[in-house]
């Protein structure tokens, strides 16, 4: 084929296309190694991140991240709406020269992706890290534990004060940074480096599709659903910013987020983290065993109760085909991401709870 200097830009194109992928095949292969992975990118190259982005970051008062996912879908609509005036024009070469920008785009943000942050999801797993590797527990063992969070849920929720379900978001936020810096002084497997958690630019669309949270890796923040349950937010800012220390399965960072949260002195922090776990525990009884579920259950204070009822009206107040779509498209995404049991993943904090806690907590 005769070179044609016209086709140039779509020659360069091609190339880009074949060199990002090649990258994204490399970054892939060291996906395979997790030693490698931790020592190199966990412990290296996404602590310059951190170092470089939270600092700076946190400055701003509003999500940046939030912001960059705002344009890149004005920009979506915008090309796809000129992709289609093209195709009506029949002006097919450029149809060719657009498509070939959006493969582009997307390789080029997978790549970032796996850069700032995501990587962290094939570093060897908390349970190997922290030394949590034997799970094995019975029924027993779990109904045990179940009981003492009920009984530590119930106490926890007596100290709140009316105060403290007032409190602003501001100050929840403050309060939660200031437990993972105290924490991550006192313990390399939890080290955080200018951790932030910030309200969610998105927050009337996340009640929609059912999300109290979420961590945006291209801009390494930690965003919040600033509107639900005031007893719910502590955690789930807690939660957020663990996949800033770089735990990056959903169970892993529920488990550092809970760990923060019960070492905190702060009375609605600690029964915020309680309160999940109880959820959580309570769930895994159940499919065990009904019997203990329903006696357990019952042993649930007043106030307990009614904040899981306050709980459940709030999230069914949005509940709608959005949400299934939307957990539909993220249970995928986790099983994409060295997660394979999808959303069922979240569940499995229990493992790390028991394995944490049961020498001294059931023997």
């Amino acid at each position: 084929m005769r070179y044609n200097p016209n086709n140039k830009p779509l020659f360069k194109r091609i190339a880009a296309i074949l060199l990002l992928a090649l990258v994204i095949f490399l970054l892939m292969t060291l996906a395979a190694y997790p030693a490698l992975v931790e020592r190199y990118y966990s412990q290296g190259f996404y602590i310059f991140i951190c170092r470089v982005f939270h600092p700076v970051l946190n400055l701003l008062p509003f999500s940046m991240g939030d912001i960059l996912y705002i344009a890149v879908i004005g920009y979506l609509i915008y090309k796809t709406i000129q992709l289609f005036k093209l195709l009506f024009k029949k002006q097919f070469k450029q149809v060719s020269m657009q498509l070939l920008g959006l493969v582009i785009g997307v390789q080029v943000g997978i790549l970032a992706f796996y850069l700032f942050w995501g990587m962290n999801y094939f570093r060897p797993s908390a349970a190997a890290r922290l030394g949590l590797q034997d799970t094995s527990f019975t029924t027993a063992d779990l109904q045990a534990v179940t009981k003492l969070l009920i009984d530590s849920a119930n106490i926890s929720r007596a100290r709140v004060t009316t105060s403290d379900m007032r409190q602003t978001n501001s100050s929840i936020y403050k309060t939660a940074v200031t437990a993972i810096n105290s924490f991550s002084a006192s313990s390399a497997n939890f080290r955080s480096y200018h951790p932030g958690i910030k309200p969610s630019l998105l927050t009337p669309l996340l009640n929609f599709i059912g999300t109290s949270g979420y961590y945006n890796p291209f801009t390494s923040e930690a965003q919040i659903n600033y509107q639900m349950p005031v007893f719910n937010r502590p955690f789930v800012a807690c939660h957020e910013m663990s996949h800033q220390m770089g735990y990056g399965a959903e169970d892993e960072a529920d488990f550092a987020g809970f760990v923060v949260a019960v070492n905190s002195h702060d009375r609605l922090l600690r029964y915020s983290a309680y309160h999940l776990a109880v959820s959580e525990f309570m769930y895994s009884l159940g499919q065990r065993d009904t019997v203990a579920y329903k006696s357990l259950k019952a042993r649930l204070s007043k106030a307990v109760h009614q904040d899981y009822v306050i709980e459940r009206n709030y999230w069914l107040s949005y509940e709608n085909k959005l949400n299934a779509i939307s957990s539909f498209i993220y249970d995928n995404f986790l099983k994409a991401n060295n997660q394979p049991r999808g959303l069922e993943t979240y569940n499995r904090m229990v493992l790390l709870v028991m394995a944490s806690e049961r020498s001294h907590w059931v023997h």
